[in-house]
């Protein structure tokens, strides 16, 4: 008997997080690809080694949105590191289309890999990219099938997807799995799935609505066919094994690499008598040292966004600055009333609505710079003008007062915020209009004051509310949200919006009217 092992390498949700940094202040932190890439060079020393990357690759930094601004007919910089890594395979995400299909296709034509997507057709019901791929190592053949959370349609802007279609993740998993196990005579087959779980995976309990973001608890329960998933999306760090399968989901911005070990066990005539496979994952710390060729390849358009970050654009008279984020979900805090004013007069409304998208110190110093604002705003989001009724804007903030609950007399962010993973991004605070929380009731009666410029607010009435894309979709259960008549899309970068109004009104006083309260 022989024992032979390989070992599969997984990253997700790097989005654009190269050098060690999160782009504020520390420059040698525990995250990165750099990092990443010196573990990853060590760990092929050791074994035969597959690197697959599973979605959410090419945005998300402040970096890529300076390339993405000011340098795309240069070559992309993090497909020179992928190509540096010598990737196997990478699945699309769905921050992937952020950018549109011409950027999109760009990317592809740039990357020694193939990109995989085996849920994404075509109008005509051809394949966009390829649904798999097989791979031999060391006389074990391994097929690496990769789908998409089939949620991109409900966030992405229609005209980045035009001419795609987004079948069911799971549906074509399960399709495709079965195919390539009649088909292709593999040894083990991996699941790629830019996807995360609906389920606590050693409960079964339903954590999330079951409406098809997140199916791998699915996947694991009903396809028998894979040996192996590698999960993302959901920003979790997850090492374990869900019946037989092994499982693991690397967190975001490379703070760790997900690992599985496969040892196989072959007779005298090197016929596979068993496989198994261990699950790990493997973190970068602050001692460790990016990788050089990574780091050299980077470094220019690195050093350009430092340099881009640091200009000042105005001035601050007040604070904008936010030191306690939980406090300035409860009491209406300047920076955010700030950006419902920007967000007001950029699309001529009287009314929107905006969210706090982290829970760390943040808000605009005196002197704004243009890192102030891509590290606050994080999200490669535009505006969308929906006409809501007062019925749907009390569904709206119901939907976000349910964001607390109290625990032995104290206010508290309510699980489902918090698990399976934060979800700050989807509390909502508004301006334009007059309301109160009162989270001592029950859930869907807790808005105990609604006005409109001093009045009641009718259900049946109408009004324009400018929100991000994001929310404009649906997202984040409110899906009320999705059938509501688009009136005005402005189809610029949230971030380039912020800028160009500091831009233009440079000296900016701070005001704050304290429009809403949360009680309990």
């Amino acid at each position: 008997m022989t024992i032979k092992t390989i070992q599969i390498l997984a990253t997700s949700d790097i989005h654009g997080y190269i050098m060690p940094t999160t782009f504020r202040n520390n420059h040698n932190e525990a995250i990165g690809l750099a990092k990443l890439a010196t573990i990853i060079e060590e760990k092929r020393l050791e074994m035969p080694t597959l690197l697959i990357d599973n979605g959410d690759f090419i945005q998300g930094s402040p970096m890529t949105f300076y390339h993405q601004k000011f340098q795309t007919q240069e070559p992309n910089p993090l497909i020179q590191v992928a190509n540096e890594l010598q990737y196997d395979a990478m699945v699309f995400g769905n921050h992937e289309f952020n950018y549109g299909q011409e950027t999109l296709q760009s990317i592809r034509s740039q990357s020694n890999f193939p990109w995989l997507g085996a849920n994404i057709v075509t109008e005509d019901g051809k394949p966009f990219t390829k649904p798999y791929i097989l791979k031999e190592v060391d006389g074990v053949r391994l097929a690496i099938l990769g789908v998409t959370t089939h949620f991109v349609t409900k966030w992405e802007e229609p005209l980045h997807i035009q001419g795609l279609h987004f079948e069911d993740a799971f549906s074509s998993a399960s399709y495709w799995a079965k195919w390539i196990r009649a088909n292709e005579q593999i040894d083990i087959l991996i699941l790629c799935y830019h996807g995360g779980f609906e389920r606590n995976l050693e409960t079964g309990e339903l954590l999330e609505a079951e409406d098809g973001e997140n199916q791998g608890y699915r996947m694991c329960a009903e396809i028998d066919e894979v040996d192996i998933i590698i999960s993302g999306h959901q920003h979790r760090e997850i090492c374990t094994t869900v019946m037989g399968k092994s499982v693991v989901q690397p967190g975001t911005k490379g703070v760790c690499l997900g690992s599985i070990q496969l040892e196989i066990e072959m007779d005298d005539q090197h016929t596979i008598q068993t496989i198994s496979h261990t699950p790990s994952l493997i973190y970068s710390a602050e001692s460790t040292i990016p990788n050089a060729a990574v780091c050299q390849l980077i470094s220019p358009t690195f050093e350009k966004t430092e340099a881009w970050l640091d200009e000042t654009i105005g001035v601050i008279q007040g604070d904008l600055q936010i030191k306690d984020p939980f406090l300035a979900r409860i009491q209406e805090h300047p920076y955010i009333e700030f950006i419902n004013r920007i967000q007001m007069a950029t699309s001529g409304t009287s009314i929107s609505c905006t969210a706090l998208f982290h829970d760390e110190r943040g808000g605009l110093k005196q002197a704004v710079t243009m890192r102030d604002i891509v590290t606050n705003y994080i999200y490669a989001n535009t505006l969308k003008v929906l006409r809501l009724t007062g019925q749907d804007i009390l569904l709206a903030l119901e939907q976000s007062a349910s964001y607390f609950t109290v625990e032995a007399g104290q206010l508290k962010v309510a699980e489902p915020f918090l698990y399976p993973k934060a979800q700050p991004y989807n509390y909502d605070m508004w301006e334009g209009i007059e309301y109160i929380f009162d989270i001592s009731k029950p859930i869907g009666e807790r808005v105990t004051k609604l006005l409109y410029n001093g009045k009641a607010i009718q259900m049946d009435a109408e009004f324009d509310v400018v929100m991000s894309s994001y929310r404009a979709t649906g997202a984040g259960n409110f899906d009320f949200l999705r059938n509501c008549p688009i009136v005005k899309e402005i189809q610029i970068d949230m971030t380039e919006i912020m800028a160009d109004y500091i831009l233009k009104h440079p000296f900016i006083k701070v005001t704050c009217n304290q429009n809403w309260q949360v009680q309990f």
